[in-house]
């Protein structure tokens, strides 16, 4: 049985720096950047929690395959990937936590 994925952006207050991710359980991923589960961590160091974009998938294998492709981008890019399903860049964890 294969198990389905997710690949989300997180960045800041101050929209200064992205992170790409990819997980099989974006709620409970989401509630470890939030929680700063590993204070040693990239997104912690750098106060990464607002979750700006998430696209999901039916298989991880399709949600890592897409997590390289948008890591590969310039900035330019991800943030038309982001203002096309998020404009205002509104955190998605007010919509993600209750599921």
């Amino acid at each position: 049985m294969e198990r389905g994925g997710a690949v989300y952006i997180l960045t800041n207050v101050t929209r200064t720096t992205l992170y790409i991710g990819v997980t099989s359980d974006l709620l409970w991923r989401l509630r470890e950047h939030r929680e700063k589960k590993y204070p040693k961590s990239f997104t912690a160091k750098y106060n990464l929690s607002i979750c700006v974009y998430y696209e999901l998938f039916s298989s991880i294998e399709e949600a890592i395959d897409r997590e390289k492709e948008i890591k590969k981008w310039r900035r330019e890019k991800k943030e038309r990937l982001i203002n096309a399903m998020n404009p205002n860049w509104r955190n998605l964890w007010e919509d993600i936590r209750d599921w």
